[in-house]
Order: C-alpha cells, then structure tokens, then sequence
C-alpha cells in the first residue's frame, strides 16, 4: 500500500515537473518577440556601418555594395547623402589618407595612386586635390630609396639586366620613364658602373 502512495506521489511529482517544463517553455516561446522587418532604408544603414566600422570607404564602395544587396537605387543615395552630410562618408579625405599610405608603405608614385582611387570611384577633382601632396621632389626622393633597396640584390647580373630590373620595378609603381631612368643611372653610377657603358634596353 507504501508502494503503490509512494508511487503515486511520484507520479504526481513526475506529472507537476513535467507539466512545469513545458510551461517554461511555452512561457519562453512566448516571451520571445519576433522584430519585426527591417525597412531597406534600416537595411541601408546597418549594411552601411559595418562596412565603415571596418575601414573608410567611398561613397562609390558603399552604394557598389548597397546594389549588391538589393537595396534600391533612391534609398540607397538618400542613406549615402545623409551620411555624407554628417561626415561619415568623406572621398576628399579618404583619398588624402589613402595617398599618404600607399605612397609611404608601397612607394607608388603619382600614377599609380591616381588609378588606384579611379577605382575605387573618387571623381577626378578630388584625385588631384589628393596628389598634390606629392612633388616631384619627394616622388623622386622615393624612387631613389626603392633603388637602393633593391640594388644590393642585382649584383652579378649584366649592366642591361641590373637597369631594366630596377627601371622596371620602378615603372610598375607608376614612376613615369624618364625620372625611372635618371635615377636608376644614377645609383649605378654611384655603386661604381661605367655610366658611359649603362645603355637603357627599355621596360
């Protein structure tokens, strides 16, 4: 008879806590609220920032990808123009930073960056408002520091060999032909090369 209530009560535990489970869960389900649908303009924004929180983009990146998503052509330009409006989207200084960097870390002279930023949709204005920042001067100051560092690694090569590796490198980092030549001959001069004897073969 023990048995029989203790395995009823147990029953009825069994029964309460089970029956509570399911409860908590339905409460869960519940509880939880579904959001509701982002509008495209909220789409816009949000796609917006999580691009600009990762590094500067043009407006041209950004509207390049707002397509890609979707998002319609009017919303697109209203999200862009109000971000423009408050300085989160900037071409003039992205293109200022952006010469400063590349021209720095990579070396590229004028040319090369001016056809980086075309891509990347910078109009024209704002490309020579950027190169500005680079004279000839310091453009040639910066090919003369490529050479050196290259030089070392085309000794034993041929005279013509060591002058179109170097021009080379030089003309595929935008150097226009003619500084690329004059500074290349120079470092061989000074190395100790015969400069009556350095030709210049070409790229």
């Amino acid at each position: 008879m023990r048995e029989q209530e203790r395995g009823g009560a147990g029953g009825r535990r069994g029964r309460r806590q089970g029956g509570d489970r399911e409860d908590r869960r339905d409460g869960g389900r519940e509880g939880r609220q579904e959001l509701p649908p982002q509008t495209p303009e909220e789409q816009a924004r949000a796609i917006c920032l999580r691009l600009l929180t990762g590094m500067p983009r043009t407006r041209r990146q950004l509207a390049d990808a707002l397509e890609k998503r979707g998002i319609p052509e009017e919303v697109s330009q209203a999200v862009l123009s109000r971000y423009e409006e408050v300085g989160l989207i900037d071409d003039a200084a992205f293109a200022g930073a952006w010469v400063e960097s590349r021209h720095r870390g990579r070396g590229l002279a004028r040319r090369a960056l001016a056809q980086e930023l075309r891509t990347k949709g910078v109009h024209a204005t704002l490309v020579q408002e950027a190169l500005e920042q680079l004279d000839s001067e310091q453009e040639e100051e910066t090919a003369r520091e490529l050479v050196e560092r290259k030089l070392r690694s085309t000794r034993g090569l041929e005279r013509d060999k060591r002058l179109r590796r170097l021009a080379g490198m030089l003309a595929r980092k935008g150097y226009p032909e003619g500084m690329a030549l004059r500074v290349v001959r120079r470092a061989l001069e000074e190395e100790g090369e015969d400069a009556d004897e350095l030709g210049y073969p070409g790229f």
